[in-house]
């Protein structure tokens, strides 16, 4: 039986989503379906789809799920999380500036600003090794994996989904094609990696280039924004506020350190919407 539905098309920094309300509109698809929905050729085309629902528990405004274009559900998206806040809000779903969010990964708290940016508090990040999953004998700052070139220097975290940062000093000619597949299945990450090349321009500023987990290369990832510049840090390269160029645009991420939250501020843009018919 055929379902039609209706959807918005977002992007923050040309990290490009489908968004569905699935609050007024009963929404369960098959990772088939998820798949077409992301094709470039014969769907709409997206880097991933976004579900609204209604909360599951107290004290939160909406549960989001987020599905790659390969169909799998996944616990985290940052450049998400603000066109999610920028759709219930354009909607009418809520009225507040700044709302609670359940997730796979945990409660997040996005922001709309005045001036159109939207701000999200991603949470703190996580480096032991089984939060985030990676296979090791003890947490350290950095690590090697061996990968057919032989071996490369990580930092391995989550930011309520794993990353693999590493550092190159040309960002136009990383291997990302290449190393991005090849350290997204390591066997030491057993829930697969978003693998992220950075790039440093000076300590208030990194080029960034990101092979999602179940998308491949995106124009920008925000948790990827958010694990290199906490990566940088931890190193002791990068000052607390860091503005992050992708090839989408300009992302602004800062964190104190510790536990602190790590906040993450750009843009969340409506292209079009419509209705699709499965």
């Amino acid at each position: 039986m055929s379902q039609t539905l209706k959807f918005t098309k977002m992007h923050g920094a040309g990290n490009d989503f489908v968004v569905l309300d699935g609050i007024h509109q009963r929404v369960a698809l098959t990772p088939e379906q998820l798949r077409f929905i992301a094709d470039r050729h014969f769907g709409i085309g997206c880097d991933q789809i976004l579900l609204v629902e209604a909360p599951t528990q107290a004290g939160v405004d909406f549960r989001y799920r987020i599905f790659n274009a390969d169909g799998g559900e996944v616990s985290q998206c940052g450049n998400g999380a603000r066109c999610f806040v920028r759709f219930v809000h354009d909607k009418g779903l809520t009225n507040k500036r700044e709302i609670r969010v359940e997730t796979a990964a945990g409660i997040i708290v996005p922001r709309l600003e005045a001036d159109g940016q939207v701000t999200v508090d991603m949470g703190p990040p996580r480096f032991e090794p089984a939060d985030i999953p990676f296979v090791a004998e003890a947490r350290a700052t950095t690590y090697v994996l061996d990968i057919a070139d032989g071996p490369v220097e990580i930092v391995a975290l989550s930011m309520g989904n794993p990353h693999a940062v590493l550092e190159t000093c040309n960002i136009e000619t990383a291997p990302v094609a290449t190393w991005g597949p090849e350290i997204e299945r390591h066997p030491r990450f057993p829930q697969r990696v978003n693998v992220g090349f950075m790039q440093l321009v000076h300590r208030r500023a990194i080029k960034l280039r990101v092979f999602e987990r179940g998308s491949g290369e995106t124009l920008a990832c925000g948790t990827g924004a958010c694990a290199a510049v906490v990566a940088g840090i931890q190193r002791g390269l990068l000052d607390p506020v860091v503005e992050v160029q992708t090839r989408g645009g300009a992302l602004t991420i800062r964190w104190a350190g510790g536990d602190a939250p790590v906040y993450l501020t750009g843009p969340a843009v409506t292209v079009f919407e419509g209705e699709i018919t499965l």
